[in-house]
């Protein structure tokens, strides 16, 4: 059966909320952990200074920011938030060109492109929104 473009647009909002979800599960889920002294401990045995204050407070970044998208309450600032999360995380944590072991470079190379892809996908966030099915914000529009 052939949709019509009404029934494509009628579904399509669902996929939004779908994509929504499943793209900010990644932080909803990992952020309890930066409450953990094994979160802390990693970050303080990377160089993270003041590991005890910011992984903590990286952890309720990346909460509200996962919080905002999933429910579209103001979700270009949560997109921003998650920006203002991915990029020291990026670059501190997953810093694979310092690192001599080759399994380990290539694992932080993994996780450094897929922390590039996310950080790509906030920034769309922040440009459009979060569409329909959103709680006070607007529909995707290149106007806005």
């Amino acid at each position: 059966m052939i949709l019509s473009t009404f029934e494509k647009k009628k579904h399509m909002k669902y996929l939004l909320l779908a994509g929504r979800i499943l793209f900010s599960a990644i932080f909803l889920l990992s952020a309890p952990g930066h409450f953990s002294e094994p979160s802390i401990s990693f970050a303080v045995a990377k160089g993270l200074p003041m590991a005890n204050v910011l992984v903590p407070l990286s952890g309720i970044v990346e909460f509200l920011g996962a919080v905002s998208i999933i429910t579209g309450y103001k979700s270009r600032y949560g997109a921003w938030l998650l920006v203002l999360f991915l990029v020291p995380v990026t670059f501190v944590m997953h810093n694979f060109w310092t690192l001599t072991d080759p399994m380990q470079k290539q694992m932080d190379m993994a996780m450094f492109m897929k922390n590039i892809a996310l950080i790509g996908a906030s920034l769309i966030i922040a440009y459009l929104g979060t569409g329909p099915l959103s709680v006070g914000e607007k529909n995707i529009s290149t106007n806005n």
